[in-house]
């Protein structure tokens, strides 16, 4: 099935059954590179795309995104593993297509590919279910504020120092009110210079994050979490690799800064281990690898449980719907991987604030023609 024999999204009442599932796989090209201290430079993102159509006409739209590799092995799970167990299933038991999902291909997964490719699924499910219901899927999850705190999370590792402070001007022109860069560099001094300039142009009070993409050892990540403390920093983000949770536990007891992961973590259990082992102090699930929306919104729950802050990973425009219906969210991250192009009415936003939309499901209309081009299958 491909993208142009499928109809349109419509409104539709009464019960139905999945007739279609179709998916495609696109390479979407930067505007500009990106940098990291984990991925190096990012020219363009694969984003995989999954409709689901039921037996009434209706289509649910979902996505996932790869960073540099891996977006075809996530389209042929959806493809060859997961459809065959969802045609001709209710779509509106959301939980039990989660299920079958989950347990056809627990061997292969429990995270990885596995989560990325149900997420697709689960957010068209969930797009589906709003779309039939003529409900924005933040009214949908219960609804708490439409109302959500955003900052933008820069990818900027290589910018020239003057460059970088001319993107965070670029970032407040654009309405935010919070910024996010990256550290990392091959001699903590530069990256201690980098935050420092950043935080004397934007001045004091304005949140400021840092994010090392799991580039630290334990000890490198204390050392460098001493070094930021002038900086009144929001939190540091990811300082070393998701797995060692006693090693996390360290930097959180004795780094001095909140510390927020979770884009690694790709199950409810890896979020349970980590909260239990107090690994982290803000959630930070990516609604488009820790099995969609079903998942995200548990993983909400946990943390909310526990008095922590939820904040959020990537997709802004699926996952302000999920922060609009959780009451302890922190900031949403903006980064949209190059869609913006492709989205008919991508986010905006205002004094550091964004409204999720009332349109039913997520509201997200991507432009099928003009992707045509982009085709990675």
């Amino acid at each position: 099935m491909t993208s142009t024999e499928l109809p349109t999204r419509k409104q539709t009442t009464g019960m139905t059954t999945i007739e279609r599932v179709a998916t495609d796989l696109y390479r979407v090209p930067l505007k500009r590179h990106l940098t990291d201290s984990t991925h190096g430079v990012m020219m363009d993102f694969e984003l995989v795309t999954v409709r689901v159509e039921d037996s009434d006409g209706a289509v649910g739209l979902g996505y996932t995104y790869t960073v540099n590799h891996g977006g075809a092995a996530v389209a042929t799970m959806v493809e060859r593993d997961l459809a065959g167990c969802l045609v001709g299933a209710d779509p509106a038991r959301i939980e039990q297509r989660w299920q079958d999902m989950w347990w056809r291909l627990h061997y292969a997964g429990r995270g990885g590919h596995q989560t990325s490719a149900m997420s697709a699924v689960d957010i068209a499910l969930w797009d589906l279910a709003g779309v039939r219901a003529g409900l924005p899927l933040w009214r949908l999850f219960g609804g708490y504020d439409p109302v959500v705190p955003v900052y933008a999370g820069g990818i900027d590792l290589e910018l020239p120092l003057e460059a970088l402070l001319e993107q965070a001007d670029g970032f407040v022109a654009d309405g935010f009110r919070a910024i996010k860069m990256k550290v990392g560099r091959a001699d903590l001094r530069e990256d201690v210079t980098r935050v420092g300039a950043m935080r004397e142009h934007l001045g004091d009070g304005f949140p400021l994050m840092v994010d090392a993409n799991m580039k630290w050892s334990v000890d490198e990540a204390l050392r460098a979490a001493r070094a930021f403390a002038p900086f009144d920093l929001a939190w540091i983000e990811e300082p070393t690799i998701p797995d060692d949770l006693v090693g996390n536990a360290r930097i959180v007891a004795h780094g001095g800064h909140p510390i927020a992961a979770g884009e690694n973590l790709h199950t409810i259990y890896d979020f349970a281990g980590a909260i239990d082992a107090g690994a982290l102090t803000l959630p930070e699930p990516d609604v488009s690898n820790i099995g969609g929306f079903t998942t995200f919104r548990k993983v909400a729950a946990l943390a909310e449980a526990h008095n922590l802050r939820l904040t959020s990973h990537g997709v802004h425009d699926l996952t302000v719907h999920a922060l609009a219906a959780t009451p302890s969210r922190t900031y949403m991250e903006a980064h949209g991987f190059g869609l913006d192009d492709y989205i008919a009415e991508p986010m905006a936003v205002r004094d550091g604030l964004v409204v999720a939309p009332e349109r039913p499901g997520h509201g997200v209309e991507l432009d099928f023609l003009g992707l045509e081009r982009l085709s990675a299958a």
